[in-house]
């Protein structure tokens, strides 16, 4: 119910100012706010409440409007409408509330105002501001209370946002009368060019739809200001919502424009503030094809967008092209884009509606809050949907298809911010003011009055509450949205001033939930295969029990003959570094499947220990025989007495210098560059699930900081006595001896230790990043070598001693024979036996042909008979022989040969 409310007392009890004749400003409590005056032949609307309601109350409710009414042909002049505020206050009490005849439009001289519409172009705002600027001039000119005596014009030209265009028709709009007191551009490149040769003909620029952060430099800019914030007034909420989803890694790409430079600069400084990183920064002038490649090829997920709309159809065709969009991406783009950007024809592309539509679904955009979600009166007395309504009407094609509908609030609101500027500067008020008909380009008095009076601004507009800061810009909260379902969706509000984002839970993610703003990288590492570590462990640990039952063996019979002449001490040394060698499989099986990081390095050490130790015990024993006997039995004739005594421990002297050397070696090492855990990284491996993951395999290793010189100097060292070690068993291959009396067999062994440390060596290198291959090289060398040598060295005494059943000591063999045979006398002897064998051979021809001799002889005498003289007896007492009577036989006794004769 409307009631008016007439006056209670005929006394002129206006409202004024504070300090001012006439009703004071209501007392405010805690209840609301006190019931306030009617102005002068006027009255005031209550919503709501019937006249004896009124009667009965001394407070109204905070947030309750009262509306000035006047009667006759008088009209409002000052606020119409006021608010009850918390603070129980009524708003605007320092501007009075008048009813002043009407005057008539004819009586009131013009002001002009110079625009600039981009109706056309990178950003066809002027499309929906031209007209909201033709109906705020209808409003402000229709008001009685601002400007009574003056009346705004628009002049105005279309500069599609190109800065070319703008020059033509700023030079127009300067050169050619009227004067204009005022101008307003639109975009912010042609901004640029208007606020910085503004101040030349000491004019006020004032921008509806321009957001370059450029253009709060006052010095450059200094007559500006805009109802429109600036673009880096984004840049807050946006590192908000990186730090609300948990985003530290973005990328940009953003057209090559001082406003979208200068954002990203700003935008730049304050992610890095935040701890979160630009890994990519893209920039195009006209094409936008290679920046969008190498955003695909760099793996970019967050990516903020700076463009105009007609580059952003080219970018996200583009982005089409390149899969560049769905749940592992979100794209950030400017939201004053009309709604449909996306689906207007443009012939600059070759993507359908459809392809356009998929590749903008879930983006972001951020905006400032153009329209006041309160939707209370502004000072137009509309609120902000009565605006939208009213406009739209205006508007020759729907909204959405409209450029600019969401600045048209800013415009509607600049052109009252200009008429209460001006209002002030003429004295509109009340007080003594400026003629704006005396402004000209040198009057920079009237400049100054007007700058001063546009930077104390402060009302409530359709677009919010309007207050420029120290750089001319707007302050104003910033909107949220996201494309949902090809339409845009309010999801959030956040005001920078106050850290204060509002959130309304309503966004949508296509995967979900919000996507990762990198490849999720998954470290995995790389274990051995653990059938492969028990097998090889099990033929480990059969390999360390036939080590020990072979030591056994060597050391239960080492009172045997035979056992004493293989040098038994040295096969016990042989048998134990087996045993060792093959414990060191264990530990190098051993990584983070069973063990932890801090255990790892007692576990690198006990590996080189181990292996070390067992090299240099079992293969140190055998060198050490294969040594002696090439270095006693290729001496030179006169030096053969050193092959009758062969002293034991030069021998094990031999194989302690190897083990010290060793030792030694692997104490350095261990404490000048100790072996510790290091990791190698392979290249990243994608799953086969459609999962936004990638595998980081990593494997670890034993290393140190000075690896390859402490490998160099171990492999070379060990690699010379492998050489060496082959190159002697090569050269005693023939040589038979009874100290020692298993060097063949030893020699045998040497090949086989030689052979495969030689091989697994450096393919254990190549192959160290394949751990199982790795593993299996070294570990298999290593048991088949043991075995090898554990087998060829004792096997064949255990059969020996087995078959023959040469059981006894020395001692009880010299008790059978009496005494002990000498080696060297044995040799002797065999080499006499074969002397012997060839003589016997010889003398066996020799009389062979005699007999055929003595048969021609007796055949000749049997012809011929003749007598001779009787030969003389022979002094040695044998028989009677001829001077040509062969030998008769050969008998051997020891070492004397004695030839007979018949």
């Amino acid at each position: 119910m409307l009631l008016l409310l007439l006056p209670l007392a005929l006394a002129p009890l206006f409202l004024r100012p504070p300090g001012a004749g006439g009703a004071q400003t209501p007392n405010a409590t805690s209840e609301g706010c006190q019931i306030i005056h009617p102005p002068w032949e006027g009255g005031i609307r209550y919503r709501g409440l019937t006249r004896d309601q009124v009667k009965a109350i001394n407070f109204l409710p905070v947030d309750y409007e009262i509306e000035y009414v006047c009667r006759g042909e008088r009209e409002v002049v000052g606020p119409k409408v006021r608010k009850c505020l918390a603070n129980g206050s009524w708003t605007d009490m320092d501007t009075p509330s008048r009813c002043v005849n009407r005057t008539p439009h004819s009586e009131r001289r013009a002001v002009y105002i110079g625009a600039l519409f981009p109706m056309s172009g990178g950003w066809p705002g002027g499309q929906a501001c031209q007209p909201a600027v033709e109906m705020a001039l209808e409003d402000v000119n229709s008001r009685r209370d601002i400007l009574p005596d003056y009346e705004l014009k628009l002049i105005h030209h279309d500069s599609k946002c190109d800065p070319g265009q703008a020059t033509k028709y700023l030079y127009e709009l300067l050169y050619n009368d009227p004067i204009k007191i005022i101008l307003m551009p639109g975009c912010s490149s042609v901004s640029t060019l208007v606020a910085e040769a503004a101040r030349m003909w000491n004019l006020i620029v004032l921008s509806y739809g321009s957001s370059s952060p450029a253009l709060s430099n006052r010095q450059r800019f200094p007559t500006f200001f805009r109802t429109h914030p600036s673009a880096t007034l984004h840049n807050p909420t946006r590192v908000k919502l990186f730090e609300k989803w948990g985003w530290r890694k973005i990328a940009t790409i953003q057209q090559t424009t001082e406003v979208f430079t200068s954002t990203l600069d700003d935008l730049e400084e304050r992610v890095k503030e935040a701890g979160i990183e630009i890994t990519f920064r893209q920039s195009f002038f006209s094409d936008p094809a290679v920046p969008v490649k190498n955003l695909k090829r760099q793996d970019a997920r967050i990516i903020v967008g700076l463009f105009y709309e007609t580059e952003a159809r080219k970018v996200f065709c583009e982005v089409y092209k390149e899969r560049l969009f769905g749940k592992k991406y979100v794209w950030f783009l400017i939201g004053w884009y009309a709604d449909n950007w996306f689906k207007t024809y443009d012939p600059s592309i070759n993507c359908t509606v459809d392809e356009m539509t998929e590749a903008v679904e879930g983006h972001i955009t951020t905006e400032i809050v153009m329209l006041n979600p309160a939707n209370t009166r502004s000072i137009s007395n509309m609120t902000s949907q009565e605006f939208v309504e009213k406009l739209t009407k205006r508007l020759k094609r729907h909204p959405e298809e409209t450029g600019g509908f969401q600045e048209a609030p800013l415009a509607y609101d600049a052109i009252w911010a200009l008429a209460l500027a001006l209002n002030k500067t003429s004295g509109g008020s009340g007080r003594s003011g400026v003629r704006l008909e005396d402004f000209n380009y040198n009057n920079q008095t009237i400049t100054d009055q007007i700058y001063r009076a546009m930077n104390s601004s402060s009302f409530e507009g359709v677009s919010g509450h309007v207050v420029f800061d120290a750089s001319g810009s707007r302050m104003a909260w910033t909107l949220i949205e996201q494309l949902q379902g090809g339409s845009y969706k309010k999801i959030g509000y956040y005001d920078s001033t106050k850290d204060d984002l509002s959130w309304s839970k309503t966004d949508k993610w296509i995967g979900g939930a919000p996507p990762a703003d990198q490849t999720l990288v998954i470290k995995t590492f790389r274990f051995m295969s653990q059938k492969l570590f028990i097998s090889v462990s099990v033929l480990s640990s059969l390999g360390i029990v036939l080590a020990v039952v072979c030591l056994s063996f060597n050391i239960y019979n080492s009172h045997v003959r035979y056992i004493q002449n293989s040098q038994p001490n040295l096969n016990n040394l042989t048998a134990v570094g087996c045993s060792l060698a093959l414990a060191a499989v264990f530990p190098l099986g051993l990584d983070g499947y069973h063990i932890g990081r801090s255990q790892f390095p007692f576990v690198c050490q006990a590996r080189l220990w181990l292996l070390g130790l067992g090299f240099s015990l079992g293969y140190g024993s055998m060198f050490t025989k294969i040594w002696w006997v090439h270095t006693v039995f290729t001496k030179k004739e006169e030096k053969k007495e050193w092959r009758k005594t062969l002293e034991p421990w030069k021998l094990y002297t031999t194989v302690g210098l190897l083990v010290g050397m060793d030792v030694l070696t692997l104490a350095i090492w261990q404490m000048v560059d100790p072996l510790h855990r290091t990791i190698e990284t392979f290249a990243k491996e994608e799953p086969k699930e459609d999962i936004d993951v990638s595998i980081l395999p990593q494997l670890e290793h034993c290393s140190s900081k000075k690896m390859n010189t402490w490998l160099g100097i171990f492999y070379g060292y060990k690699g010379l006595l492998l050489l060496l070690g082959i190159f002697l068993a090569y050269e005693t291959k023939s040589v038979s001896t009874e100290k020692i009396n298993d060097h063949r067999a030893v020699g045998m062994a040497i090949y086989n230790v030689a052979v495969l440390c030689l091989i697994t060596a450096p393919v254990t290198m190549i192959l160290s990043s394949q751990q199982d291959a790795a593993f299996a090289f070294a570990a298999l060398a290593i048991v088949f070598s043991s075995y090898i040598t554990l087998v060829v060295l004792f096997v064949p005494k255990m059969r020996r001693l087995i078959t023959r059943g040469e059981w006894q000591s020395e001692a009880q063999d010299t008790m059978k024979t009496g005494s002990s045979t000498n080696n060297n006398e044995e040799e002797k002897s065999r080499l006499l036996e074969k002397e012997n064998r060839e003589l016997e051979k010889i003398i066996a021809e020799k009389e062979e042909r005699v007999s055929e001799l003595r048969h021609q002889l007796r055949s000749r005498q049997q012809l011929r008979p003749r007598r001779h003289p009787p030969t003389p007896p022979d002094p040695s007492g044998g028989l009677p022989r001829g001077p040509h009577e062969p030998p008769d036989r050969l008998s051997c006794d020891g070492s004397r040969v004695h030839l007979l004769y018949k």
